[in-house]
């Protein structure tokens, strides 16, 4: 009995040795780069902007529009670009599980009955003449077996590590959607009703040219006006009239894509929003943030910091296959020629193994350096997130402000060109000017309404595009989403 116990414990020395070597982990350790940004956005001296904290996870509250934060959460619970996204982040949870899961041993279960009888005149004749023939036998077998790599050289962590960064990452590209599908709601809903504002004036201008009409006609039928004046008046007012369809259209085209937003049929959405209202207005004053606090918030530079971190560690399982591979396999057995003897004798083993590939013609190497120039192009990616999204801020800056001064200029001229248009109809009817300077101030005015009610939902639309510039819509100290419940979704 001894000398099986010796002879145990020698063959559990070496495992126990290579167990204490696992804390040796090839290939390099990520570190979080070192990217220079600016420390204040270039365009943060304009008014209505301040480096205030921005508050930026429920930015459409600032709009103050009931319906469109309803709209809002709605496409939070229903559409189906996030729900993709969840599906992603089921995907990697599941790969994060099946690298962990190489930490553990691979045990399986086995069983089996043979029934068979040697053949006198086979191999084993001589032995069948000394017991006088082989009689039909039976075995029966139940056991386990069990294989283990041991992880001296950290592929499998690094595994692990690539696997929950990219887990990470998955959560990250979630966030991402959830930034871009909120904007996309408040764009096509401010769209919308700026569309609404336009076929409003259109239709108002419409009524004071067949007014115009009217009054050449009855000059006309006076003789104190020419045809001239009739047709001119007409084809303004077709002009006008033909302006709206177009517009309609627009707006059909704002509501259908809103409805798929929200994961609903692209008509779904006319009853609800069919009754024109006004275009959310902005704040007064909004807060911006400094750049470095814009990069933590944008998921899209949060997901590529990751993915560079998963492809950093991928360097390290491809170097681990420089190095040597251990391995553990046992097994034990239930084996008797009597079902009913099956527990009273054990088969067992345990086998160590080593398996290190002494050449392969410079293909890990190779591997090795692939790995290498992906994680390259990783960081080259990462900084290139950078750089766009401070673009981004930045061009939604210059646009949000200067818009809002566009906005003002027109204001003026369409007010100036009302009060052109009502002076310049009454000395037609006096006969002090001719029906050209009408047509003039009505098209003039016509435009100008178009163009003000566009500007006006412009500075709202630049505004949420700042809003998704600066990464708004999500709390980073928010927990990772979960999946609904199924039945829920």
């Amino acid at each position: 009995m001894s000398s099986r116990r010796h002879r145990f414990g020698w063959t559990l020395t070496p495992v126990l040795g290579l167990l204490l070597l696992q804390a040796c982990t090839v290939g390099p350790d990520y570190e979080l780069p070192v990217i220079a940004t600016p420390d204040a956005w270039h365009q943060r001296a304009v008014e209505g902007l301040s480096e205030g904290e921005a508050s930026l996870q429920t930015w459409w509250q600032e709009l103050d529009d009931p319906v469109l934060t309803g709209l809002i959460r709605r496409a939070g619970s229903s559409n189906l670009d996030l729900r993709e996204a969840m599906a992603r982040i089921l995907e990697a949870r599941a790969r994060l599980g099946v690298a962990s899961g190489q930490k553990l041993p691979d045990v399986d279960a086995s069983a089996f009955f043979s029934y068979g009888e040697q053949s006198d005149q086979g191999p084993l004749g001589s032995l069948a003449d000394l017991i006088g023939g082989f009689d039909a036998q039976e075995l029966y077998n139940a056991g386990v077996d069990a294989s283990w790599e041991i992880d001296v050289f950290g592929r499998i962590r690094r595994s692990v590590e690539s696997a929950a960064a990219g887990y990470e990452a998955s959560i990250e590209d979630y966030r991402d959607v959830l930034v871009t599908m909120y904007a996309e709601v408040a764009l096509n809903y401010v769209e919308a009703r700026a569309l609404q504002d336009r076929i409003a004036y259109a239709l108002e201008n419409a009524e004071a040219q067949r007014a115009s009409v009217a009054l050449t006609r009855d000059l006309h039928d006076a003789g104190a006006s020419s045809a001239l004046d009739v047709s001119q008046a007409e084809s303004n007012l077709a002009a006008t009239e033909a302006a709206i369809p177009a517009l309609e259209i627009a707006l059909s085209f704002a509501l259908h894509r809103l409805a798929v937003l929200l994961g609903e049929p692209p008509g779904a959405l006319y009853g609800e929003l069919s009754q024109a209202s006004t275009i959310p207005a902005s704040p007064a004053e909004i807060a911006t943030g400094l750049p470095a606090e814009a990069l933590r918030q944008r998921p899209d530079v949060r997901r590529a910091e990751r993915q560079l971190a998963a492809q950093s560690a991928r360097i390290g399982v491809a170097t681990a296959d420089l190095y040597p591979r251990f391995s553990l396999s046992g097994f034990f057995a239930l084996e008797a020629t009597d079902v009913s003897n099956l527990g009273d004798g054990a088969t067992w083993g345990i086998v160590p193994g080593l398996r290190w590939n002494l050449f392969d013609g410079g293909r890990v190497r190779s591997a090795i350096q692939v790995e290498e120039a992906r994680t390259e192009q990783a960081l080259v990616r990462y900084e290139r997130t950078i750089l766009r999204a401070l673009e981004e801020v930045e061009n939604a800056l210059v646009s949000y402000t200067l818009e809002q001064r566009r906005r003002e200029r027109l204001q003026a001229a369409v007010t100036a060109t009302q009060r052109t248009v009502e002076l310049v109809e009454i000395q037609y009817r006096s006969g002090l000017t001719d029906f050209q300077n009408v047509l003039d101030a009505q098209r003039s005015l016509f435009v100008q309404q178009d163009q003000l009610a566009t500007s006006e939902g412009q500075v709202t639309r630049n505004l949420i595009a700042l809003y998704k510039a600066l990464g708004g819509g999500w709390d980073p100290e928010s927990p990772p989403p979960e999946p609904a419940p199924e039945g829920d979704s």
